[in-house]
């Protein structure tokens, strides 16, 4: 297995249009647009604009060096250069939570490792009115550029703290007085729950779901039914069904 890379390694980068706009849009500190040569449709065109009223230094490329410069695959012809990307702290989520005098509604990934799984979740997190997503340190894919492209703009708005060890953080998060709500395939629809109070939902890995010392942490379960053959839902989707669940019951 290759050496895995931090953030900080590399020179962060957004690509494609509709993120470098959302960078812009939340007043990311951006150093330099790289934009293919001849592109000048609509989109582009209003990043550049942007950019210009801003002192963004803009450098125009050819084709193959973006391609050869691009970690998702997808730059639509722009690739933004920012500094590295700023982790928050658990307390910051609380703290957000409490600024928008609202019940606290936070994300747990138990070891989520598959980039566009994350960037899914961020974007219907963001929706759900979500305070912050909480991962590990270890064992978990971080925020990427790929993350940030799945992510539609929504790690702009959205904080992200990174956590040494996920069962005393939730242990943690109890003291702060939220309910702990594991996702378990077996377990009670999560429809019969009720999960109006201060929630801190948590979601485990792609193919091993939460982790034993994780589960114990969990003040309950909650399940989604299944009816077909397969009986497993991707990470991203049965996260977006319980986020709704709780925005439901909510309102």
């Amino acid at each position: 297995m290759g050496k895995m890379h931090k953030v900080e390694d590399f020179q962060w980068q957004v690509e494609g249009r509709n993120p470098v706009m959302e960078a812009l849009r939340a007043g990311k500190t951006i150093e330099k647009i790289l934009v293919a040569k001849g592109s000048r449709e609509g989109a582009v065109r209003d990043i550049l604009k942007i950019a210009r009223e801003r002192g963004i230094v803009v450098q125009e490329v050819n084709r193959k060096r973006l391609d050869s410069m691009s970690q998702t695959g997808a730059h639509q012809g722009i690739i933004a250069l920012a500094v590295p990307y700023t982790y928050a702290s658990v307390d910051d989520i609380l703290e957000r939570a409490r600024q928008a005098n609202e019940l606290p509604f936070v994300v747990v990934l138990d070891c989520i490792e598959d980039p566009h799984n994350f960037g899914a979740i961020l974007r219907t997190a963001e929706c759900c009115g979500v305070h912050g997503i909480i991962i590990p340190k270890r064992k978990a894919v971080g925020i990427t550029p790929t993350v940030v492209k799945a992510s539609a703009g929504a790690v702009e708005y959205i904080p992200v703290a990174r956590v040494t060890n996920v069962a005393s953080t939730l242990e943690y998060l109890k003291e702060q007085g939220l309910w702990v709500v594991g996702a378990e395939a077996e377990a009670t629809p999560y429809n019969l729950q009720d999960m109006k109070g201060p929630i801190a939902m948590v979601i485990g890995n792609e193919g091993k779901g939460l982790r034993r010392l994780v589960k114990e942490k969990c003040d309950y379960l909650v399940g989604i039914p299944m009816k077909g053959k397969i009986n497993s839902l991707n990470a991203s989707v049965a996260a977006a069904i319980l986020m709704y669940e709780v925005l439901r019951q909510r309102s």
